[in-house]
């Protein structure tokens, strides 16, 4: 929890520590009339509550027909349900005014959260598969033992697929988090995660993984060369105190936009997606526009709107990132090398394996022998490794990045067969479908990529080395 930057909640219950609670409550329903008892059983009574079925806008009638089980010829209407359960041999049980005994499913949680949260409180969470019965059901007990209970909003998350199927242990594609923290970075899952509507199924696949990684690194990247020019300038910041340099025009549109779409999009039934995709990327770039006015010889005015500019569009995407959960409590030159660690050891390379690379590309190049200075890249970049020549220097830098599948050579002429054979064998292999995933990972000119809404444009290898200014400004 803590490594995905989620709040430790402040109670977590456990049922058998509120048995007394539980008890109470089932009273209460039964004082009101709107459970009876049969045998050491207690069932609610679902005629007594005309509301049940509002929240999953299912009929009594309806839930009759599809009844797949044998119903309890006891009950008074088939769609009643436990509260109490009697004793059964070898099953734990509980003293109660109805003989011992244990919960029902649904109770426990009503009681629960009326102890800790009163019977009136803001959102309750839960799978969608949990609409009905299970909530359907919290609600009309509930209602039963106090009609001021009431629940703002209900949110029902989708359910987490694995290449468009559903994940699970029987089909073998069933795995945990820490399994995937293990090799990618917490805060890569977490924007993978807000990159979907919570109501949305949610399609995990490797593909879609590396590429919220490579966003989040694009992320921290510039705010660590924000913070690193910004800091370089600092005597220019100082000036401006007294200075007549301001934010530029398209700054503070680009501020007000960022601030404006956080508000009106979490108050959207918090629709997280539309805001990583459009004013949080839009501000990032500003950013990287910014520093690369800082980088060059400009008027003196010109550096200080640019630095001002950059100081405030700093602070306005660090606040929206602290709102989503997505700002570390590490220095984003930590946060880098914590990306930078998990990529590679999802290569299977070391630090050392990777600046030897380097050394033999600039060493290749140097010699003129680009073919294979190009090949190191090419290796590296379906590794994950992405390579960055710094325009003006003889370094070149390495970040991770989405892993390129290396083009196959053509399958070799077949000789011609009888029309028979040609039937049975085609003169060429012909070449599988490839998958989405497969499609996103092709190094194809960043026009023809399909990306997801919130990442950033990446960068490709290319055929020749390329030079950069900026590691962190997204290729156009």
């Amino acid at each position: 929890m803590d490594d995905l930057q989620c709040l430790q909640p402040t109670h977590q219950p456990r049922v058998t520590e509120h048995m007394e609670q539980i008890k109470e409550m089932i009273a209460k329903i039964m004082a009101n009339g709107c459970a009876y008892t049969i045998n050491g059983d207690v069932y609610f009574s679902v005629d007594s509550f005309p509301e049940y079925g509002r929240l999953s806008g299912r009929k009594l009638e309806d839930n009759r027909a599809g009844e797949r089980v044998e119903v309890d010829s006891r009950k008074k209407n088939p769609a009643d349900f436990a509260l109490w359960k009697s004793a059964k041999p070898g099953e734990p049980s509980w003293e109660s005014p109805w003989g011992p005994g244990r919960p029902g499913w649904h109770i426990e949680c009503s009681a629960m959260s009326a102890h800790y949260l009163t019977h009136s409180f803001d959102i309750h969470g839960g799978g969608m598969d949990l609409t009905f019965p299970h909530h359907e059901n919290e609600i009309a007990q509930s209602c039963a033992a106090c009609r001021e209970s009431n629940i703002s909003y209900w949110m029902h998350n989708g359910f987490v697929n694995i290449d468009d199927e559903k994940m699970s242990k029987s089909l073998g594609n069933f795995f945990t988090i820490r399994e995937v923290t293990r090799l990618y970075h917490p805060l890569a899952l977490r924007y993978f995660l807000l990159g979907n509507h919570y109501r949305s199924p949610v399609n995990y696949s490797i593909s879609q993984i590396e590429i919220a990684s490579e966003s989040v690194f694009y992320i921290y990247q510039t705010l660590l060369d924000s913070e690193e020019a910004l800091s370089a300038f600092q005597q220019g910041t100082e000036t401006a105190k007294n200075a007549k340099g301001r934010v530029t025009p398209q700054a503070q549109e680009c501020i007000n936009k960022l601030r404006n779409e956080l508000k009106i999009k979490l108050s959207d039934d918090l629709h997280t997606p539309t805001i990583l995709n459009a004013a949080l990327q839009e501000a990032l770039k500003l950013m990287n526009s910014c520093l690369t006015i800082l980088k060059k010889k400009q008027q003196k005015q010109q550096h200080l709107s640019a630095s001002l500019s950059l100081t405030e569009l700093l602070k306005e995407v660090k606040a929206v990132l602290d709102v989503l959960g997505l700002l570390a409590g590490s220095t984003c030159a930590e946060v880098l090398q914590q990306f930078k660690e998990r990529a590679l050891k999802r290569a299977e390379l070391t630090e050392e394996d990777v600046l030897h690379a380097i050394e033999e590309r600039a060493l290749a190049r140097k010699n003129k022998d680009f073919a294979r200075s190009d090949q190191i890249r090419t290796d590296l970049a379906a590794k994950g490794i992405s390579l960055m020549d710094i325009t003006g220097t003889t370094d070149t830098a390495w970040r991770p990045c989405v892993r390129s599948i290396q083009e196959q050579p053509a399958p070799p002429v077949q000789p011609k067969k009888s029309a028979a054979a040609v039937q049975e064998q085609p003169s060429a292999p012909a070449q599988p479908k490839k998958s989405a995933a497969a499609v996103q990972e092709q190094p194809v000119a960043p026009s023809q990529q399909k990306q997801p809404s919130a990442a950033p444009q990446q960068e490709q290898p290319t055929a020749a080395p390329a030079q950069q200014d900026h590691p962190t400004v997204p290729p156009q």
